[in-house]
């Protein structure tokens, strides 16, 4: 009998699949061969089983590598720069002034910091929307992180692209640059209803439609935002993207804080997907998404740190701690946003948001070799009753131990593999200094 093979066996752990049964196997292993899953099953079955490397879990989770369903990465540079806040002060007394000065070295050093980041607390894939993406996309592609990127698209001219018709040049440059790559996937990224003309959105769409690609948008992320599209269109920010035919299943909504029942059933008919930002509403004082109801309504809910600007970190446990607390607080209902639900947002329900589930998002037979490794052997995480709610209400990014992303070990036992740490961070220290003394 030949014996079975594998470049890497992950073995000697609770492996959480997050599949459509939610497999749990108590002490299992994963199998991967060169970037796809190829065995998952209890440790006893892959005794006969030959690997060019064994990962050892010592105990702890192997899971699906979490998914950001929305980020700005390279706002790493102005990480607490402009806090406390209001939503639209913050963008137009503060950010766009400074991303006015951004450039590609700029934008390329901190999507790289937010990758090691990101890298560091569990992430293997997100969803950005910036400036320079191309850069981005370099970024994610060198620090070994999968990624959907796509350049900020709005009516006033861009600092990099400039007006609006070389925004579109721009974008499909990405589309032919990236086509096929196995690590990053382009996405058209109109900005919002509030900075993007009907005929903008209507064209961004088309596009999308062409090249069978996400659109990712802000939606009802405030409200003065509803209010200010109310009283330039007479309807509110979904209700007027129906109306110009810009709702469709490929269509990502970040935020959707304000929403009357009429946008929710908007979303629901069109198979709309959402990106839910809890801790950037909160700290914006934005207000808190009604999570619950769209979930109840079917819609696909996937969870984004937003940017370190508004944040101030991305690392998607923390965030799923707050999600869970934040609804049950806000329903005064404790079995509202369980634990297991809260989990698949940040796995699955995102892949299906940015339209990768079928190669990301769960641990299973044929699917993207990314996975993570959480060691439990920790004070704050002893004992362990339930493994689930102890990810979503106990664990922390620095928790992750080994990060492995499209069959490429990106980090093991707390070190970065892809990346020089101490670099990445000198360089975008350099950037703050040039900032504060402009």
């Amino acid at each position: 009998m030949k014996t079975k093979s594998a470049d890497i066996l992950v073995k000697n752990g609770i492996v959480l699949t997050l599949d459509e049964n939610t497999t749990e196997i108590s002490n299992g292993a994963v199998a991967l061969s060169q970037d796809t899953i190829t065995a998952i099953g209890p440790a006893i079955d892959f005794s006969d089983w030959s690997a060019s490397r064994i990962i050892d879990a010592n105990g702890g989770i192997i899971m699906p590598g979490l998914i950001n369903s929305h980020t700005h990465a390279s706002m790493t540079c102005f990480r607490g720069l402009a806090d406390d806040l209001q939503l639209m002060a913050w963008l137009n007394d503060h950010i766009f002034p400074a991303e006015a000065k951004l450039d590609d070295y700029k934008v390329y050093a901190g999507a790289l910091l937010a990758c090691a980041e990101m890298i560091m607390s569990g992430t293997t894939c997100f969803c950005d929307m910036y400036l320079f993406e191309d850069a981005v996309a370099r970024a994610a592609k060198d620090a070994g992180v999968r990624a959907v990127v796509g350049e900020v698209l709005y009516d006033f001219d861009s600092p990099n692209y400039g007006a609006i018709e070389k925004g579109f040049e721009y974008t499909q440059r990405l589309i032919d640059t990236w086509k096929d790559d196995p690590l990053v996937t382009i996405a058209v990224e109109p900005h919002s209803t509030y900075l993007c003309k009907p005929e903008l959105l209507k064209k961004a769409f088309s596009l999308t439609q062409s090249y069978g690609l996400p659109l990712v948008t802000h939606v009802a992320e405030s409200k003065s935002e509803v209010e200010q599209i109310k009283a330039r269109y007479g309807r509110t920010p979904v209700e007027h993207l129906a109306d110009i035919e810009v709702l469709a299943p490929n269509v990502l909504a970040c935020h959707c804080v304000e929403l009357t029942p009429n946008d929710i059933s908007l979303l629901q008919r069109f198979d709309v997907k959402v990106a839910h930002n809890a801790e950037s509403n909160m700290k914006l004082a934005s207000g808190v998404a009604p999570i619950p109801a769209l979930l109840n309504a079917g819609i696909c809910v996937g969870l984004g740190t937003d940017g370190c600007a508004s944040n101030n970190d991305l690392d998607l446990f923390l965030e799923m701690d707050t999600v869970a607390k934040l609804h049950k607080a806000k329903t005064l209902d404790p079995t509202a946003m369980d634990a297991r639900t809260v989990l698949k947002m940040a796995t699955i329900q995102s892949a299906r948001a940015l339209g990768l589930d079928h190669i990301i998002g769960s641990l299973e037979v044929g699917k993207k070799a990314d996975l993570i490794i959480i060691d439990t052997n920790k004070p704050h995480l002893t004992p362990m009753y339930n493994p689930v709610s102890h990810l979503v209400y106990a664990a922390m990014g620095s928790d992750v131990t080994t990060t492995v992303i499209n069959g490429r070990v990106v980090m093991e036992d707390r070190e970065l593999k892809s990346l020089d740490l101490k670099k990445v961070m000198d360089e975008v220290n350099k950037i703050a200094d040039e900032i504060r003394e402009e």
